[in-house]
């Protein structure tokens, strides 16, 4: 079984999440640079698990961006979807990155686990972006994320906490 420790991350942790985003997702690191500055990121409600031989193996970044900063299109297509989320308390999940050795483990469990009592206690919801061409839909609609939103580039969930579905995410 691999062995881990989990610790919260801090702002000093920044060019770690620029690194790993850029190696796992692709993206330009100018760009990863600026969303990581600008996106008001929640660095004690993000995790980073260390395996006992001191190497990074997984990274839980939470941010208290808006949704309207994700995807500005939700304010022309869905105004009174995006007045009603904002009117409750959220939380959203920046960029979640596991080693490929970890994966299948049960460290993302650990790893969300870890902050869940804080996330249950101070917000209503997680705020989930999954761009299309990622893996990660299926893993966030085990754990009970809905789909409330997509555009061109996302599709949008919300992880209810303690509330009851809100209106618009029942069928």
């Amino acid at each position: 079984m691999k062995s881990y420790s989990l610790s919260r991350m801090t702002p000093e942790d920044a060019p770690l999440t620029v690194d790993w985003m850029v190696r796992q997702y692709g993206f330009d690191r100018r760009e990863v640079e600026a969303w990581v500055k600008y996106l008001h990121f929640n660095w004690p409600l993000s995790v980073k698990a260390i395996d006992d031989l001191g190497n990074v193996v997984g990274l839980l970044n939470m941010s208290d961006y808006r949704i309207e900063e994700e995807t500005e299109q939700i304010v022309h297509d869905q105004p009174a979807l995006l007045k009603s989320l904002n009117a409750q308390r959220y939380i959203a999940v920046f960029s979640f990155i596991v080693a490929p050795e970890y994966r299948g483990t049960k460290l993302n469990y650990d790893m969300l686990m870890s902050i869940m009592p804080e996330l249950k206690a101070n917000y209503d919801f997680v705020f989930i972006p999954v761009l299309h061409r990622l893996k990660t839909h299926q893993y966030w609609q085990r754990w009970g994320a809905k789909e409330f939103y997509r555009d061109a580039e996302c599709v949008y969930y919300l992880l209810l906490l303690h509330v009851s579905q809100p209106y618009f995410l029942r069928t």
